[in-house]
């Protein structure tokens, strides 16, 4: 028999004798103050106005569920949807198939989101994230503190007719002001704006690089060139207005000053 299946034998009674002994203590470790079991840590404790406060393992084990949805979150409560699709429309109107790459539109969407948001970080920080750090609100008070800024900023940006059509379809009754809009209504509504916002900027970019391939289409057929690909020769052309004229700069320009806040 070799030596370490001698030395497994010969401690496996040591702890089969030592197991009942773990198990009491583990038992008793998550007797509570009444004598039945549980984990104090995963409790919910009520407040004397009613609410409810749960402690720091629930609260932690919340906030990691809720890094799932962060993406999603990010892109359909920021600015980060229309600035990824004015960029994509561009490289498509360019007749860009991989310049930029979808690494540096995703990329600089997202500093652009965070540059456009910043006031309302800046708020959430405010109302919401320094008063729960310094314990004196409770999670669900700060979760509620750090939900209007972000409902105000996609009020702002959302047509009235998308914010109808919602309520209309959901059965939601009449509000007496925009702060009493349920978000349920108000995501989907600002989501649909978002994307009609985004294709009539898309559409007006498409207009100077059309005429452009119109222009050179049409030279190359008077000229009998009509084996020769116009989008070939457009290409730098379309390149060099664009540069000319600081296009990123009009561009990254006009997205920004184009949310209300």
């Amino acid at each position: 028999m070799s030596m370490p299946l001698r030395l497994v034998l010969a401690v496996m009674p040591l702890l089969l004798a030592a197991t009942p002994v773990f198990a009491q203590s583990d038992a008793a470790s998550l007797l509570t103050a009444d004598g039945a079991l549980g984990v104090p840590a995963f409790k919910i404790s009520s407040a004397p106005d009613g609410s409810q406060e749960y402690t720091v393992t629930l609260q932690i084990l919340m906030l990691m569920t809720g890094l799932t949805v962060l993406p999603a979150l990010l892109m359909m409560m920021t600015s980060f949807t229309r600035i990824v699709i004015v960029l994509s429309i561009l490289r498509q109107a360019m007749g860009l198939q991989q310049a930029p790459s979808n690494q540096i539109i995703l990329g600089l969407g997202l500093f652009l989101t965070f540059f456009i948001m910043g006031p309302v970080f800046d708020r959430v920080n405010e109302a919401a994230l320094q008063p729960y750090i310094k314990e004196e609100i409770t999670s669900v008070q700060a979760f509620e503190a750090a939900k209007r800024p972000f409902m105000d900023f996609m009020l702002a940006q959302t047509r009235e007719a998308d914010l109808d059509m919602f309520m209309r379809i959901s059965d939601t009754p009449a509000v007496a002001s925009t702060a009493d809009i349920p978000f349920s209504v108000l995501a989907p509504a600002f989501v649909t704006s978002e994307l009609k916002t985004s294709f009539q900027i898309g559409f007006l970019l498409f207009i100077p690089f059309l005429i452009i391939d119109h222009v050179v289409a049409s030279v190359l057929m008077a000229m009998g060139m009509m084996m020769l690909s116009p989008i070939i020769i457009s290409l730098p052309f379309k390149i060099m207005l664009f540069v000319l004229i600081d296009g990123w700069v009009l561009i990254i320009g006009s997205l920004a000053s184009s949310f209300a806040i």
